[in-house]
């Protein structure tokens, strides 16, 4: 099957021509991707990978990036973080329509990342609670790459951050 995402970098100060990456990727066989460059030493890769399972088609990009790119810092694995608009489209409604759904179900619409002026969700959680509701027309590829998506953004925060106090857990729990 084929799995749609996008993995976004930060490229080392030292490797971050774009041109000399484009060819090195695509000799080292990685003809699935096309790059983009939007921000100076950022690198944008739009993966449409075959693989056995979302997992596995993550999996072997974060792999095959580390291997050709080894300085490179991983930003974010998406789709994960997403507004109501983002979920609006994905879904095929408006956004007015999915912020009534998510004021009117309130008590068990998954609970914002972030809540502000723009307030964003995990992709997976919000495409998950529709799925169970029913009545949405879902891509089952789409809920398993955001799934894989949110673990990988999900673990690469806790690397960064380090184990939380025990304590803590109990509190926020």
């Amino acid at each position: 099957m084929e799995y749609l995402f996008t993995l976004t970098y930060l490229l080392p100060a030292d490797d971050c021509e774009v041109d000399a990456l484009i060819e090195r990727l695509g000799a080292a066989g990685c003809d699935d991707v096309l790059m983009g460059s939007g921000l100076a030493g950022r690198l944008a890769l739009e993966f449409c990978r075959e693989a056995e399972s979302a997992q596995a088609a993550l999996f072997s990009a974060l792999g095959d990036i580390k291997r050709l790119i080894p300085g490179a810092r991983l930003v974010e694995a998406s789709p994960d973080y997403v507004g109501l608009s983002d979920i609006a489209d994905l879904v095929g409604v408006s956004r007015q329509n999915m912020r009534k759904l998510m004021l009117t179900h309130a008590a068990t619409f998954p609970l914002a990342v972030h809540e502000g002026s723009a307030s964003f969700w995990h992709l997976a959680e919000v495409l998950s609670w529709l799925q169970a509701k029913g009545g949405y027309v879902l891509k089952q590829p789409m809920i398993e790459v955001a799934r894989v998506a949110q673990h990988v953004n999900t673990h690469k925060e806790s690397q960064r951050i380090g184990p939380l106090k025990t304590e803590l857990l109990v509190l926020i729990g």
